[in-house]
């Protein structure tokens, strides 16, 4: 009884904030239409990353054509709420104040989007020539981009509203030395906030990045390839590991890490990035072995955590 007053109370409150579900819902089970576990995308969208929030919301990029899509983690329905600029939208993360950072891919850029208005407040070229700008963590004082192609974070400072007019290039030394192919990928910061944390994808290595630049290899018991996207909770690292259709669940320590969990799912299709709302992982599926048609179907799945 307790447990369906609450939900009836949840219902009624989401539906002030027009997030209610669809009148469709079977009635006495309000649950199972809250909260879908499997959101479609639109056709081609070919999506990479994913951030969530303000709100129960989750902006997803296309590798495509760079456009942004919200979905509503409540309804399951979405839509495009800023036109991409025709190269691709990658890593990304929100922010308090409405606003979404991008990593640019090859195009070696990096843009800030006012989520309610779909407006690019601002672009920063970051390199020029070869790159792969491939992720993003936002800390107190700044953006951090990574590179897969060069060893270098890209850094942009934020002091409070206001957008800085370019970025600093931060060199990668210590530990971490760049192989042939895609080399940082995911970044995430430390549990202590002095620092970051990013997975090295050909070598499977995870890596504590100082201010500085300088790297400190993390010890983990296995081999991290193929992982992409990082997202931390607490002590919880999840890295997911693209092609491998998994997500690692690590306990961090100091410079070490355990295995907790190798989470998979029949869902996977090449999933490639994270983000978390009401105890829940939600996760874009890529399908990189899927050729990519104008019809090719795309979805966004969650599992609980």
């Amino acid at each position: 009884m307790l447990r369906r007053v609450g939900l009836s109370l949840l219902t009624t409150a989401l539906a002030l904030f027009g997030l209610a579900p669809a009148a469709s819902a079977v009635p006495g089970s309000p649950a199972r239409s809250l909260f879908p576990t499997t959101i479609p995308l639109p056709d081609g969208f070919q999506p990479e990353g994913i951030a969530v929030g303000p709100g129960p919301f989750a902006y997803l990029g296309s590798l495509a054509d760079g456009s942004i899509y919200r979905a509503n983690l409540v309804t399951g329905r979405g839509r495009i709420v800023s036109e991409g600029p025709g190269t691709p939208s990658v890593g990304m993360k929100t922010d308090a104040r409405g606003r979404l950072f991008v990593a640019g891919g090859a195009a070696g850029d990096a843009r800030v989007v006012d989520t309610r208005s779909g407006r690019v407040l601002a672009s920063y070229q970051l390199a020029t020539g070869e790159a792969f700008v491939n992720d993003v963590v936002l800390t107190r004082t700044a953006a951090w981009f990574t590179d897969s192609v060069n060893p270098v974070l890209y850094r942009l400072p934020l002091a409070g509203h206001h957008l800085p007019r370019r970025a600093e290039v931060v060199p990668l030394t210590g530990d971490l030395v760049y192989q042939e192919g895609f080399n940082v990928n995911g970044i995430a910061t430390t549990p202590d906030g002095r620092g970051l944390l990013v997975v090295q994808s050909n070598t499977g290595f995870l890596f504590r990045v100082e201010p500085s630049g300088v790297t400190h290899r993390v010890n983990v018991p296995i081999a991290l390839t193929n992982g992409d996207g990082l997202l931390r909770h607490g002590r919880t690292l999840w890295v997911v590991r693209n092609r491998a259709n998994t997500v690692t669940e690590l306990r961090l320590r100091g410079d070490s890490a355990r295995v907790v969990d190798q989470i998979t799912d029949e869902r996977f299709d090449v999933p490639t990035t994270v983000a978390r709302f009401a105890g829940r992982l939600y996760l874009p599926n890529a399908r990189f072995g899927t050729t990519p048609e104008p019809t090719t179907e795309y979805d966004l799945v969650a599992v609980r955590r």
